[in-house]
């Protein structure tokens, strides 16, 4: 069991408060059981977050829809979970959606998780969403800087050299510039050589 995995279990057995129901849901091996309880009523939120958790790390795509909803979900913990779990789902669908909530400026406060997960999967769809999403956090007295780090961090990694003009601009920000320089020096000039940058240079 890896950290994200035990941490899930742990957080969700306290939600549960310890039930048989929980047990048998972390026990079971049966697919068909765990999308069951996505699409039974009266289900507790635990319980879905549980079954779609455990069929996203199998790669059953039945998780795909609950596990999208919970990736955008005020709390970060399921947040965190979810994006673990569509990282290893292996569903086309995941870096689209994932795109989607990165750039909903009515969902900004919960983007931080599609944001990294964007980056992780290394899909087309990642760098267009990084960049914009990244220029909107430049404007002045923006909140989400948690937000614009990440997509800092992930165009960094990504190495893609259209992210070159909006990382020059993160530069001006002192509380990215850092992370900035380090994105820029990871993009490749043409013939090969790496971007070297000083923070607040131009």
């Amino acid at each position: 069991m890896d950290e994200e995995s035990r941490s899930l279990t742990e957080r969700l057995r306290a939600e549960s408060g310890g039930s048989a129901a929980y047990d048998r849901l972390l026990a079971t091996d049966d697919p068909d059981a765990l999308a069951g309880v996505l699409t039974a009523p009266g289900q507790p939120l635990w319980a879905r977050e549980l079954a779609a958790f455990r069929l996203g790390l199998a790669g059953d795509r039945r998780a795909f829809e609950a596990l999208v909803l919970l990736l955008n979900h005020r709390d970060p913990p399921r947040c965190a979970s979810a994006a673990h779990a569509l990282a290893r789902l292996g569903d086309p669908r995941t870096a689209r959606a994932a795109a989607a909530l990165a750039t909903n400026e009515l969902r900004v406060a919960y983007a931080l998780h599609p944001v990294r997960l964007l980056a992780a999967l290394r899909a087309p769809e990642a760098v267009p969403a990084l960049i914009t999403t990244l220029r909107r956090r430049l404007r002045p007295q923006d909140p989400y800087r948690r937000v614009a780090l990440a997509c800092v961090e992930g165009l960094g990694e990504l190495g893609d050299p259209r992210a070159e003009s909006v990382l020059e601009e993160a530069l001006a920000h002192p509380a990215l510039a850092e992370a900035a320089v380090h994105a820029l020096s990871r993009i490749p000039r043409q013939g090969g050589a790496a971007r070297g940058r000083t923070p607040g240079r131009r």
